[in-house]
């Protein structure tokens, strides 16, 4: 999608998905499929993949994937209500949000915890290093 933006900017696409099992578990459609979800990464570990590409003056310059292990604590069908009660899961990739209500489903992680939240920052930095100040 970043390079069907039309311009002679900089322009950043990025999107995540969670992986588990070899599934993937992007935006849930609805609350039942957020519980199904909340449901199947209880008490196990899944990946949380994010990719960015950079397009410049309308050319692909750069594109990588950063793929985080969260591991998730064992939930009860109450828990697992809590949470898909509170909408937080709405637009999500797995249907969770670490940054939010979400940590209290979470048992740790290995790896980037921006990119759990939506966007490996490292990676930018490293791709787009003039983001960061001199």
């Amino acid at each position: 999608m970043a390079a069907q933006v039309a311009t002679d900017a900089t322009v950043l696409g990025a999107d995540t998905d969670v992986g588990l099992e070899g599934d993937v578990l992007g935006k849930p459609a609805d609350a039942d499929q957020a519980r199904a979800f909340m449901a199947r990464l209880a008490g196990r570990t899944h990946q949380v993949v994010g990719g960015i590409a950079v397009v410049r003056d309308g050319e692909l310059v750069h594109t990588s994937v950063e793929v985080t292990q969260v591991h998730f604590r064992p939930a009860s069908p109450s828990l697992i209500d809590w949470y898909v009660g509170t909408g937080e899961w709405r637009g999500r990739a797995g249907g969770y949000a670490i940054q939010g209500a979400g940590a209290a489903l979470i048992a740790g992680i290995e790896g980037d915890y921006l990119n759990v939240v939506g966007l490996p920052l490292a990676r930018l930095l490293d791709a787009v290093p003039e983001l960061l100040p001199v």
